[in-house]
């Protein structure tokens, strides 16, 4: 017995410099994953799949250094562990300034940033150079590990070659199937974030540094672009052949010069906005620009980011495309809602409760031109549930620093949450929500509808702390606020309750409110039906943003030559006096009662 145990100890002092060969690679690795803690994306899936890259890259590389001789191995380590050493520094230098990992596809507009990077380096975080010290004396302690051997290994080499090509090809199987079809969280699947390579954060936490880093290049450079369709280039040819600039009409420039505020509401359906369920709210209508047949329909993957791509940038994407929240990260969006009003010196800042990881939205806001996307859950962190609650987006201190006492115009974004499933009093964040509402009283259990309008209520209580925020810093007056839902209460469990207040029989289902406030502005309706693709150009022309039409599928609602309509993801429309789906036309009393 004592002589197996000497042999295994002898064994292991005699392999031990593999582990040191191995440090250095397992340090670069393991500052990354400490780099970007604050990433919140996990899922089981990935922890089996994220060791076997790690272990395959690092076999890998140590098998070519020490399947070599002793001068061409230690210049082989001595290369790639360089090699990764300087991805490792560019990584953790743009982290620091970005909150995103380094991808090569940024290389196209290094020279746009040429000017910032000593700034950019004077400024990084000193634990990104403390680490890299470390990793830099690891690796040049590593390197005289290497054992001396005058003859190559061929054989052994082709062997961990081989070995390490298969594993790595059925890895990722282990991430679990791809989304092929329409789902509302295919932009969190791994195995969709592995394959498509659109956020570079997720990417890093399922991969790691060396397969993310061979996946970038791969997906840059190597992977088979999407072949142009000639067809769809001549009509895109002609269409932007001749490019027309805004038209004028009488609403133009009405709030030229003011702040402005898009309040996206998160399911507040038409028939919550009431006197009695949304007071705030109700109020507001006596002094806005009502729209009374706008609709807020469901299109490729994500009804809430349905509505925030749609405002933000113009666009929607068909419902058979599944990947709008992460897939157009790279694209250029000088058109954007946010880059027109930062051109006119206006800060531009998103807020809302989840993380930047959720629907990419960190990323994607990046891309659309704001100065930041704050997350209440990357700010703070929570012992409960209160970060549900709509009311917190005011109450935060840091929020409320940024939202009201800055200097100069801006432009917010703000997301509210809190009327999201279940809905229910008697567990979860309805639970909270009932036990401030009603305090000492003894909590009833609310009915699912009842839940609903208590949810919205708390919506209702985070606008009125809003309009009392901007009466405190003297921005009341001087602040416009475009209100709109991102889609109908369709998370109901019982549908029965949408039977009582809608049109359920087909896609007008998708009415939802829309209206933009100004305080003492006289209530004005508009007829026109209309959708979230219509409220970009339409707010550009409020606040005299000269703009070209062509960049956007919608229109300004004010244009006396837009007649106004909706077109839905199943192809059916409505103008507000027919409803047709299949080329039938419907005519009905609801739709009749419509007006243009």
């Amino acid at each position: 017995m004592k002589e197996k145990r000497k042999k295994i100890i002898n064994f292991l002092s005699g392999h031990l410099y593999i582990a040191w060969l191995a440090l250095p690679f397992l340090m670069m690795d393991v500052f990354m994953r400490i780099l970007g803690h604050d990433i919140h994306y996990f899922q089981p899936t990935m922890v089996f799949p994220n060791i076997m890259f790690v272990l395959l890259w690092i076999v890998m590389f140590l098998g070519i250094a020490l399947n070599l001789n002793s001068k061409a191995g230690k210049v082989s380590y001595m290369l790639i562990f360089l090699l990764y050493f300087v991805f490792f520094l560019v990584h953790g230098i743009y982290y620091s300034l970005t909150g995103f990992f380094f991808s090569f596809h940024l290389m196209t507009m290094a020279g746009e940033g040429s000017s910032y990077i000593l700034d950019t380096i004077l400024h990084t975080n000193p634990l990104v150079y403390l680490a890299g010290i470390l990793v830099l004396l690891a690796g040049i302690f590593a390197v005289r590990k290497i054992p001396k051997q005058e003859k190559c290994n061929i054989k052994r080499l082709l062997i961990i070659v081989t070995g390490f090509i298969v594993l790595h090809m059925f890895t990722p199987s282990f991430l679990g199937p791809m989304n092929e079809s329409l789902e509302w969280d295919t932009w969190r699947n791994p195995r969709n974030v592995y394959e498509n390579f659109n956020d570079a954060n997720k990417t890093m936490k399922i991969c790691g540094l060396y397969e993310y880093t061979f996946r970038d290049f791969y997906v840059t450079f190597l992977k088979e672009k999407e072949m142009d369709d000639e067809e769809e280039l001549a009509f895109l040819e002609e269409t932007y052949e001749t490019l027309t600039t805004s038209k004028e009409n009488e609403y133009t420039g009405l709030f030229e010069g003011k702040n402005v505020i898009f309040l996206q509401l998160e399911g507040i359906d038409d028939w919550l906005l009431n006197e009695e369920d949304m007071p705030t709210l109700y109020g507001m209508l006596d002094h806005s620009i009502v729209f009374e047949n706008h609709y807020s329909y469901y299109n490729g993957g994500g009804s809430t980011f349905n509505s925030e791509l749609a405002v933000n940038t113009g666009f929607i994407t068909p419902i058979s495309y599944v990947r709008n929240a992460y897939s157009f990260n790279t694209n250029l969006f000088p058109y954007s809602l946010a880059n027109l009003f930062k051109e006119r010196n206006y800060r531009v800042n998103a807020f809302h409760m989840n993380t930047r990881e959720y629907y990419s939205r960190g990323i994607n806001y990046t891309n659309w031109g704001y100065d930041h996307y704050y997350g209440l859950l990357d700010e703070n962190n929570y012992d409960d549930l209160s970060y549900e609650l709509d009311r917190e987006l005011i109450m935060d201190n840091d929020f409320y620093e940024r939202m009201f006492q800055q200097e100069g115009n801006f432009m917010h974004y703000i997301i509210t949450y809190t009327p999201h499933t279940p809905f229910t009093t008697t567990k979860g964040m309805g639970k909270l929500l009932a036990e401030k509402v009603y305090q000492s009283e003894e909590i009833p259990d609310l009915s699912e509808e009842e839940s609903a309008r208590l949810y919205a209520g708390e919506t209702d209580k985070m606008v009125e702390l809003l309009l009392e925020s901007l009466e405190e810093n003297g921005l009341l007056d001087n602040t416009v606020i475009v209100a709109y839902a991102d889609h109908y209460l369709y998370t109901l469990q019982d549908k029965t309750i949408l039977d009582k207040y809608k049109n359920t029989d087909n896609n007008l289902i998708n009415h939802t409110p829309f209206f933009i406030w100004s305080n003492g502005m006289e209530k004005q309706t508009v007829e026109k039906v209309n959708s979230q693709l219509d409220i970009l150009p339409t707010v550009l022309n409020l606040f005299g943003i000269e703009y070209i039409p062509e960049y956007y599928m919608g229109n300004d609602i004010f244009n006396p030559d837009y007649s106004g309509y909706v077109f839905f993801s199943d192809y059916s429309w409505y103008d507000g006096n027919v409803y047709v789906e299949d080329g039938v036309i419907t005519n009905d009393g609801q739709m009749d009662e419509a007006k243009v």
